[in-house]
């Protein structure tokens, strides 16, 4: 266990997550394979919206857009450290790093969280408020949204890596899981971690139970709305438009709050939970919003036949 004296560590060490020996390659090969997909469907989402103008001028596709470069960071900052575990040897992280992976993981997670509840808002606005949803989610507005999520999802972030790392860590510096995230390195603090725990329950509880609370919110207002809806036709377009959204959030979500919000345990299943947030649920984005939203389809059509060129009206 190296150590720069004998209060502080320079290094840790990533045990990963259990697995039979006899898996190692494919778990391996798996991972590469979720990773690499996991870049080229979010920036084809990403270059979709980008090129396709329809898509473009909506405000729901432009927070879809945002949530793509949320994905393919994610994955990037946490999928290929997850790799190294399948490889022979043990490779430490660094102590600077392991405190950017920290941030870096909880300022894009609390802004997903934001930006999943902006695009329930705007789903709301579209159906409940349909003649005055320009006027109410324009362009400007939209982007002001996202720099917000951005701005505070950068202050959690801060908030939490601060908190965390302002304890002493003087050994031992093997961290019992596959990256470092804020209960699996409170464990190795040589000082009470009492009111780290509690602002981090506070602070994450905050964050994921005000997000959901609007959610599930706004999307009562818009069962109740797309109800109301005389036609067949009307009522499965609407709910077509939700149910991507619906769906990511709750594979978001769920997993989450299981990491997050429940008593302090160091069970494998908090491990298996967190793989979905930080390389499941993003390599998952794409398949749902391309196989679940009519709109998006018929812009891959369009761009894969050529038209979705500024021309188009």
């Amino acid at each position: 266990m190296k150590r720069v004296n004998s209060t502080s560590l320079t290094e840790f060490i990533l045990t990963g997550i259990p697995y039979p020996l006899r898996l190692r390659t494919f778990l391996f090969v798996f991972f590469l394979l979720i990773y690499i997909l996991t870049q080229l469907g979010n920036l084809l989402i990403l270059i979709t919206v980008w090129v396709d103008v329809q898509l473009r001028a909506r405000p729901m596709y432009i927070f879809l857009g945002v949530l793509s470069i949320i994905d393919m960071a994610i994955s990037t900052i946490i999928v290929p450290r997850l790799m190294m575990n399948f490889t022979l040897g043990i490779t430490p992280i660094s102590f600077g790093c392991c405190v950017a992976q920290l941030y870096f993981y909880h300022f894009l997670g609390s802004t997903q969280c934001f930006l999943y509840t902006l695009m329930a808002y705007d789903r709301y606005l579209a159906i409940c408020r349909p003649l005055r949803y320009p006027v109410l989610m324009n362009a400007k507005l939209s982007t002001l949204l996202v720099a917000g999520a951005w701005v505070a999802g950068s202050i959690h972030g801060a908030i939490q890596a601060i908190l965390t790392f302002r304890l002493p860590y003087c050994g031992p510096n093997q961290v019992e899981y596959f990256f470092c995230d804020i209960p699996a390195v409170l464990r190795l603090a040589c000082a009470d971690t009492t009111v780290n725990e509690l602002v981090t329950f506070v602070d994450i509880g905050v964050v994921v139970a005000s997000c959901f609370s609007l959610i599930l919110l706004s999307y009562i207002r818009i069962i109740q709305a797309i109800l109301s809806i005389r036609t067949a036709d009307g009522r499965r377009r609407a709910f077509s438009t939700c149910g991507a959204h619906v769906t990511v959030v709750t594979v978001y979500y769920v997993p989450c709050a299981f990491v997050y919000l429940r008593p302090e345990t160091n069970s494998p299943l908090g491990g298996a939970a967190a793989l979905f947030p930080t390389a499941l649920t993003p390599f998952l984005n794409p398949i749902i919003y391309t196989l679940r939203n009519q709109e998006v389809k018929l812009a891959l059509k369009r761009m894969a036949g050529g038209h979705g060129t500024g021309c188009q009206v």
